[in-house]
């Protein structure tokens, strides 16, 4: 297994929280930085042609399953063992798509839309960077992501201190927990546009420090750059949307299983198997 073969994903986390820009800067949350933009997939012209035909076989089994199960199928399919030459055809084929993520416990999973939504390329990394699985799957996003916000945030998170200068914070933090406590999976999210209330520096930093940036941390660029992270409690996502000049311009709690804006959507998953299976015939066209 050579692990250089695979594209890296570029997802650093930088200093970007309360504190690190000066008083005069807007306070957010530290989030990903520079992740994956969109790439759309190609066919190389120097192609082997046992390549080719190994991606053909694969690639199209795994079209059929994901169009047979639909988008909550879950269809997967192994790439850890494959041959460099076949692997590295399947990135080139599938290209890279709007959503990143990575998490940072109970383990090291990375993950990358493809350039068709609904399939989406997953990896573990072990501590010393090695690959421990390297998969694609099908859904409206990969269940490692929601594992992981279970797996580490609480059900219960006790009350902070308040100190001077809150205004609303109180009443935000007892709407959280009382949101948080009552939502159950298919229900619709619960969100709280912090844009849109009075709330001061000390009612976000109060927020901040409570909630955490945890485990989870995901990029979406479909409708913007929006960054989401998950919190301390579970169920209870930040959802921040920046500007191209990187600069807050919408910062919102939401309660649910995942913020919307991050799932892949029916629609767009049944598109996905249609141009998909369309690159696979124009790959054994060209074969």
């Amino acid at each position: 297994m050579n692990p250089s073969s695979l594209r890296p994903f570029p997802i650093p986390v930088v200093a970007l929280g309360p504190g690190s820009q000066g008083d005069d800067a807007p306070a957010y949350l530290a989030m990903p930085q520079g992740m994956q933009t969109f790439s759309a997939p190609y066919l190389p012209d120097n192609a082997a042609p046992d390549a080719v035909a190994a991606v053909l076989g694969l690639l199209g089994d795994f079209v059929g399953e994901a169009e047979k199960h639909g988008l909550n199928g879950g269809a997967t399919l192994d790439l850890l063992d494959l041959p460099t030459s076949v692997r590295d055809l399947i990135n080139q084929s599938l290209g890279f798509g709007e959503v990143s993520a990575f998490t940072t416990a109970p383990r090291h999973w990375r993950v990358q839309e493809t350039a068709f939504a609904g399939f989406w390329r997953v990896l573990e990394v072990a501590e010393d960077g090695h690959l421990l699985s390297d998969r694609l799957e099908t859904g409206a996003i990969p269940d490692v992501l929601i594992t992981a916000m279970q797996a580490c945030a609480g059900s219960e998170l006790a009350a902070p201190d308040y100190p001077a200068g809150c205004m609303n914070a109180p009443a935000l933090v007892e709407e959280i927990r009382m949101q948080a406590a009552a939502w159950q999976p298919a229900q619709a999210a619960h969100v709280i546009n912090l844009s849109l209330l009075p709330v001061s520096e000390a009612d976000l930093d109060t927020l901040y420090g409570w909630l955490g940036h945890r485990e989870v941390s995901i990029l979406s660029r479909g409708y913007g750059n929006c960054r989401i992270t998950s919190t301390r409690l579970k169920n209870v996502w930040w959802v921040q949307y920046f500007n191209s000049m990187d600069v807050l311009i919408l910062n919102s709690i939401e309660v649910g299983g995942m913020p919307e804006v991050a799932l892949a959507a029916p629609e767009d998953f049944a598109d996905s198997v249609d141009r998909l299976q369309e690159y696979l015939d124009m790959m054994a066209e060209n074969a």
